[in-house]
């Protein structure tokens, strides 16, 4: 290990390897902003327990032409909004509204149903600026799909962030724990979702529970990964195996930039996913009763 590592050193046999690296495709959301996304695609469906991943821009937008995602519903999953640059405004169908600004994160838990809409704020499409963040989706477990819905809006001062003392590692700690500090937000299944940020010759081992999925997607510079310490570079997803207890994630000494890397991982839940558009639960069934539901305005309008 480096000098510089931040955690405990463990076996290198401990460490988990990289099963698969996984490109992304690049496409357009919402009202037509771009996303880069590892999964869902033809190559990857899902990482189970998680549906989705989008990283949202980077993007500059001139005065009046940002754009974001207007009404729509979710049902029978969780959206997670982390906010790098930019500012958003959320609306809901129960009549709930709030801002996310840089380093903010929003869990939503959608459950039975709600309708929402995610758009620039009032000052950034008038002014235009950059708008860079990221989306996650969770699934629900069965017992949990029809819960009612739920928001945690999570301002950036509010997240646990932990630096070494030669500032080599920094850790944004949005679920899970590390470095010795827990995340602030709830979570319905175990969740790890953390931001590092590597400096070049920086190394660390994150412990990771062995039933973990877990996965690390590098959006800035270019990372090691794994026990073989495989290279990785911005705009690809690393796929870890499970034969390890922690995740080693590094920065080659010669490297000219930070490596930015999401490290996230989740109890698989098992069970049958059956999605549509933005309704995710366990049968063919469910799918016709939330767009029953959702036609029929039992899951609410945005007024």
């Amino acid at each position: 290990m480096d000098t510089r590592s931040t955690t405990t050193a463990t076996d290198t046999a401990a460490t988990r390897s990289v099963a698969r690296i996984v490109d992304t495709v690049q496409t357009l959301e919402g009202g037509g902003f771009p996303v880069r996304r590892p999964f869902p695609t033809q190559r990857l469906a899902d990482f189970d327990p998680f549906l989705l991943l989008d990283q949202m821009g980077p993007v500059s937008y001139p005065p009046g032409r940002a754009v974001g995602a207007p009404d729509h519903p979710h049902r029978g999953f969780e959206t997670v909004t982390y906010l790098l640059e930019g500012s958003m405004q959320h609306r809901d169908s129960a009549g709930r509204s709030g801002k996310l600004r840089p380093g903010d994160v929003q869990w939503m838990t959608a459950g039975g149903g709600v309708v929402h809409s995610e758009l620039p704020d009032e000052a950034l499409l008038r002014d235009g600026g950059r708008m860079h963040g990221f989306q996650l989706w969770v699934n629900l477990p069965a017992r949990d799909k029809m819960m009612a819905p739920r928001y945690q809006d999570t301002a950036s001062e509010r997240i646990p962030v932990v630096t070494s003392a030669d500032g080599a590692v920094r850790v944004k700690i949005i679920a899970g724990e590390a470095m010795g500090a827990r995340a602030v937000i709830d979570t319905r299944t175990p969740i790890l979702y953390l931001h590092y940020t590597l400096r070049p010759g920086a190394r660390v081992e994150q412990p990771v529970p062995a039933a973990f999925n877990v996965f690390a997607y590098v959006f800035g510079g270019a990372a090691e990964i794994g026990r073989a310490r495989q290279p990785v570079r911005a705009g690809q997803a690393a796929l870890l195996a499970a034969d390890g207890a922690a995740v080693e994630l590094g920065v080659a000494t010669g490297a000219t930039e930070p490596a930015e890397v999401l490290l996230i991982g989740g109890v698989p839940l098992g069970e049958p996913v059956v999605r549509y558009g933005p309704f995710v639960m366990n049968t063919e069934q469910e799918i016709m009763q939330a767009f029953d539901d959702y036609r029929s305005g039992r899951m609410g309008r945005i007024t």
